[in-house]
Parts: structure tokens; C-alpha cells; sequence
């Protein structure tokens, strides 16, 4: 397929984020396409999740470029970026909803904060997405009572309820059974299917990933290694990539002196 006449909705280009002094992203490119499944995925500390704070506009980076439909948002203002959120979707890892506030009240919430559509028409609205998440008939209940599956689902139908064009999911299997995490696959491609949505879900739940992706991008210390299709991914003669696919410890070489410089630094001077 010819890159140049892909539409691109999200498109970073050498983005570079610091958490005080550390450098946590290391110069990112990443174009992802209307309407494809992307996958992020790396290991701990690879930089996926910051990776993806940016792209919500959650993180301000050091330099770098993000585009999100059209919009750079690290240059627009405020409430331009207000605006743009309204056509984004986030489900977070551990679902956010709000402990005070029923099923049907938390997937509510956007409607409330956002628009001026009737009583009436929030909760057909809302009963609509709890039957795609099958949650119909749990409107009630509190988030207490749901099960982790239950509150990832009900975190999904909150994601949707503004029929947003790009839709974030951090860690949906996280936590799950393998039955409940392989309903939840198949749940994220009926979103796809029935919403013909963009979808970007950071993961590292390896058979979720080669499940749901269209394509998958492979983040180690803060640098994409690959960007592929699950086939290109499997048969990368890449070994950093082959060492996660196969679950091989890093063989991590330490610097005498770097070593020695942590061990004696001054934590006053250190930035948090």
C-alpha cells in the first residue's frame, strides 16, 4: 500500500518527552491510519504509556510534532484542544468510573458535560452503548458491584457514548481472566466494526495484540523499533522484538562508571 495516500489521523513526528532530567521518549515517528486497530506495545519502561499521555494531550513534550485530525496539539490553544477531546474516546486501564455514580450515570457523564440533549435522550443514548458492551439491564448497579470485566466493558460503553472518530484503550486485558480478556478482543473489533472507528489500545498481552491489530508498534527505551502487521512483527529478524515474542530476559550491561555516578548523586539535585 502506497504511504503517501494512506489518511493518516494521528501523525507524531520526532517526538521527545522528559520526565525531569530523564528522557523517557527518544525522537518517536508513528502515523496511524482511519480506521486501522494500532497496537502499542513494549515492555516495562519502553515509554508506551507516555507515549500515549501525549497523544491525548495529557503530557506537554520537550520538541516533536503530534497531529490529531488535522490539529497539531502541541501548538493550539486551550480550548482547542478541549474541543478535539470531544471526538476522542479514552477507556483507562482501570476503568475511572466514579464509585459514587450508577453504570448508566458514569456512561452518561460526557453527555451532561458536553451537550444539551434531553433526559430522554441521554439514557436511550446510554442503553444503546450498554447493549453493544452487553451490559444491558446493569444500568443501575454501582461500580462496586460489577466485575473487573464488567467495569472494563462499562469503561468501553463510556468510551463510545459521544461517537467519537478515535478511541484510546490502555491495558483493556489487564487484570483479566482469559476467557473475559478474549471477549473483550472481540468486543473492541465489533467497536471497530460497528462505529468504523480508529482504535489505538496499549497493550502487552501479546495474543490480545495479534487478535485485534491491524498493525502493532514495537517501543523499546523510548524508540519504535518496528512498525508492522502481526505477520511483519512474528517474522522480524529484530532481537529485541524476538526477545519480547518469546519472553527472553534482557541481558542488560552495566557501566562502571554510570553505576558509581547514580550511587553518588546528590538527590537534592535530582528533579521529580
Amino acid at each position: 500500500m502506497d504511504e503517501q495516500a494512506d489518511n493518516h489521523v494521528i501523525e507524531v513526528e520526532n517526538l521527545v518527552a522528559h520526565y525531569g532530567e530523564r528522557e523517557v521518549l527518544k525522537g518517536i515517528n508513528l502515523k496511524i491510519r482511519e480506521g486501522e486497530i494500532m497496537v502499542i506495545m513494549g515492555g516495562s519502561g519502553s515509554g508506551k504509556t507516555t507515549l500515549m499521555r501525549n497523544l491525548l494531550g495529557l503530557n506537554k513534550p520537550t520538541s516533536g510534532r503530534i497531529s490529531i485530525l488535522g490539529k497539531d496539539i502541541t501548538r493550539i490553544s486551550t480550548r482547542e484542544l478541549f474541543q478535539l477531546r470531544r471526538k476522542m474516546g479514552v477507556a483507562f486501564q482501570g476503568g475511572a468510573l466514579l464509585g459514587s455514580l450508577s453504570v448508566a450515570e458514569n456512561i452518561e457523564l460526557p453527555l451532561r458535560f458536553h451537550t444539551k440533549l434531553d433526559e430522554n435522550t441521554i439514557r436511550i443514548m446510554s442503553r444503546m452503548k450498554l447493549e453493544v458492551v452487553n451490559l444491558a439491564g446493569f444500568e443501575d448497579l454501582m461500580p462496586s458491584e460489577l466485575s473487573g470485566g464488567m467495569m472494563k466493558r462499562a469503561a468501553l460503553a463510556r468510551s463510545t457514548i459521544m461517537d467519537p472518530g478515535l478511541l484510546f484503550f490502555d491495558e483493556p486485558s489487564a487484570g483479566l481472566d482469559p476467557v473475559v480478556s478474549a471477549e473483550l478482543d472481540e468486543l473492541i473489533l465489533k467497536i471497530k466494526k460497528a462505529m468504523h472507528v480508529t482504535i489505538i489500545v496499549v497493550t502487552h498481552e501479546l495474543h490480545s495484540a495479534f487478535t485485534i491489530a491491524d498493525r502493532i508498534t514495537m517501543l523499546s527505551n523510548g524508540r519504535v523499533l518496528m512498525t508492522g502487521t502481526v505477520d511483519e512483527v512474528r517474522n522480524s529478524d529484530n532481537e529485541i522484538v524476538q526477545g519480547m515474542l518469546n519472553r527472553r530476559p534482557r541481558d542488560e550491561s552495566v557501566n562502571a562508571e554510570e553505576y558509581l555516578a547514580r550511587l553518588t548523586a546528590d538527590r537534592r539535585s535530582r528533579h521529580f
